[in-house]
């Protein structure tokens, strides 16, 4: 079968475009697998890096850290220098050097130099969970739109899924540096994929000297000191990480004053004026901080709250990502056949629900009574994000795809960073201890109600975002209307 690089625009009906648009489609969701992948796969093998590199604790979780630092301060970045340089070789690069960087990693022989590649592999990862999401628009028919998003997600609810279970067989079996290098032959399917099926980039390469340095590098200095403010401390607040929050505001300050005066921004400020763009940025970064609730409670309330063995914590914390999995393609299909407001608007609806029923939750219902709710916050979720993500991008213009789904990965990111320390804080102090290991079950169990109840009023917050900016476009609609 010969898959053809030109634009799909390009393509007759009858002929190449069906088998393209499929190819394409696959070498994107193949890109959001890896990157998902990527992140879930390293967690499970930090106690084998410990024991081969004779490391601490401390110092192996920059594993981990690096590759969501890379991510988190790079993906705006890299996703503006794909609307520049052409979204297409920009996304090949990122596959290229995501494997590569995965070689590297599996032949790292030390510490530091396994950290340096985990940071390169997490540049890869940013390029190409910023540009998947953006080649969408130039690969499916805009009425398929949803269930394109929808597959995105399910693939990389895969990833996050696969990522546990696969690392501990490979670890096993293999040894640790097995669990990054089972990501080349994805690696090396993806590139070729996306070589021979994506459509060519519209126009060449233009012109680099727009491209906004001063604002790339207080951007990146701002969330990379808030991520590492959410993270190093593990969910309490020290000197240092009141210091970084401090860093990241004096940053965040400047790359405001910055962006204000350049000629060529790396976001447009007046880009936060559209009610569908700054809505779908503030409902991500909230309905990603309580689906991190469900990471970081879950076990602890499983193991203690409940008494379950490893294993079985295991196979009930994977019910979250298995059904997002599953409900990812028909949610995309509900998107595209009722439109992605009501949409979002039930996604959200079903999350709240999730988390009031689990704020609500007896002991005696045991496993059944945590899996109903968490199923039913999994499906809520993966409709939320088929839907917003929908939203917000399928109206974006050519020029700022990259931008723009970089900015809600973005949101997404920070969202699962905040998550993982305020939750947490919450969870703690709610059980009414600072060592959770050592925590009584009904202790742990009071602290699990409690976090999900601070859940469910953060999505009923999300859904009053939702419920205003369909307010300000219906009354965008009429008064362009009435104009």
């Amino acid at each position: 079968m010969t898959i053809t690089t030109r634009p799909i625009e390009a393509i007759a009906e009858g002929g190449e475009r069906a088998p393209s648009f499929r190819w394409a489609l696959a070498a994107l969701s193949l890109s959001m697998l890896l990157s998902s992948l990527g992140t879930s796969i390293a967690n499970v093998g930090l106690p084998a890096l410990a024991d081969a590199f004779g490391a601490s604790f401390q110092a192996v979780q920059w594993v981990v850290l690096a590759y969501l630092l890379a991510i988190t301060t790079l993906i705006v970045s890299v996703g503006r220098l794909g609307d520049m340089v052409g979204r297409r070789r920009l996304l090949i690069a990122g596959i290229a050097l995501f494997t590569g960087a995965s070689v590297l990693c599996g032949v790292a022989p030390t510490l530091s130099m396994l950290i340096a590649a985990r940071a390169a592999q997490g540049l890869g990862a940013a390029v190409m969970m910023a540009l998947a999401m953006a080649l969408v628009g130039e690969t499916v028919p805009k009425e398929r739109t949803g269930s394109a998003m929808g597959l995105l997600g399910t693939t990389s609810a895969v990833g996050t899924a696969l990522g546990p279970s696969l690392g501990g067989l490979l670890i096993a079996g293999l040894g640790w540096r097995a669990i990054f290098l089972a990501g080349v032959p994805l690696g090396f399917v993806a590139f070729f994929l996306a070589f021979r099926s994506l459509p060519a980039d519209r126009a060449g390469p233009k012109d680099r000297t727009g491209f906004d340095t001063t604002g790339t590098v207080l951007l990146a200095l701002t969330l990379a000191a808030y991520a590492l403010a959410m993270t190093i401390g593990r969910g309490s607040f020290g000197p240092l990480s009141i210091g970084l929050l401090l860093a990241a505001i004096v940053a965040g300050a400047l790359f405001l004053f910055a962006e204000a005066r350049t000629a060529f921004p790396l976001l447009r400020l007046a880009m936060f004026r559209d009610p569908v763009l700054s809505a779908g940025l503030a409902m991500s970064a909230l309905v990603s901080t309580v689906m991190m609730a469900t990471l970081v409670v879950g076990p602890f309330y499983l193991s203690r709250g409940l008494g379950l063995d490893a294993a079985l914590v295991g196979l009930v914390m994977s019910a979250g990502p298995v059904v997002a999995a599953l409900a990812g393609v028909p949610s995309g299909r509900l998107v595209d056949r009722l439109g992605t407001q009501p949409t979002t608007v039930a996604g959200l609806a079903a999350i709240a629900a999730g988390a009031f029923l689990l704020s609500l939750l007896p002991a005696g219902f045991a496993i059944a009574g945590y899996v109903a709710p968490i199923v039913t916050v999994t499906a809520g979720y993966a409709l939320f994000q088929a839907a917003n993500n929908t939203g917000v991008m399928k109206d974006v213009g050519p020029g700022e795809r990259g931008t723009v789904s970089g900015m809600l990965n973005l949101s997404r990111n920070l969202g699962l960073v905040t998550g993982a320390s305020f939750m947490g804080a919450v969870f703690a102090l709610a059980s009414g201890t600072s060592e959770i290991t050592a925590a009584a079950p009904d202790a742990v169990a009071a602290g699990m109600r409690v976090t999900f109840a601070v859940a469910a009023v953060l999505i009923v917050g999300a859904l009053v975002v939702a419920v205003i900016s369909r307010a300000f476009v219906s009354r965008a609609s009429v008064a362009g209307d009435a104009a």
